[in-house]
């Protein structure tokens, strides 16, 4: 009777620990693109320093306020859900971007619009990144907490 209730057990828990989420919600997963983890793959961007040094200040704000403006552009559409600066750096980030596409070629295309990449002020690396699939939602909240927008 011991070894049936010990084989029983063993059995047993690793299903209840598996067991599925009592605030699950089917719908939202779906239209969220989330896997059975809640999770989806995702393209992560590093902004580095580009190949190019530009002395004329006024054409280094007017590339920003593009890049600024493209990344904007870029969210209202849904293909950005996170972005924004980094501290200097050894490694010479700027930034980052989270882009909720997962075909590094759509992304490089992306990134062409963004006149502070396109004129090599910034370059980038690509990565795959797996994440929650509610990140892109985050976006609602933000713009109801945000008092200035750049």
């Amino acid at each position: 009777m011991k070894k049936l209730l010990t084989a029983f057990l063993l059995s047993t828990i690793p299903g209840l620990l598996l067991a599925q989420n009592s605030d699950y919600n089917a719908e939202l997963a779906d239209s969220l693109g989330a896997d059975d983890y809640g999770m989806k793959s995702y393209t992560l961007v590093m902004l580095k320093t580009g190949g190019v040094n530009i002395e004329d200040k006024a054409k280094v704000d007017s590339l920003f306020r593009g890049h600024l403006d493209n990344i904007g552009k870029l969210a209202a559409e849904g293909k950005i859900v996170v972005a924004g600066p980094l501290e200097k750096n050894e490694n010479n980030y700027r930034g980052i971007f989270i882009f909720d596409v997962s075909d590094k070629e759509e992304v490089a295309k992306l990134l062409l619009t963004d006149p502070a990449i396109k004129e090599d002020l910034l370059a980038y690396d690509l990565y795959n990144w797996y994440g929650s699939a509610a990140l892109p939602v985050y976006l609602e909240t933000h713009s109801k907490i945000e008092k200035i927008r750049p």
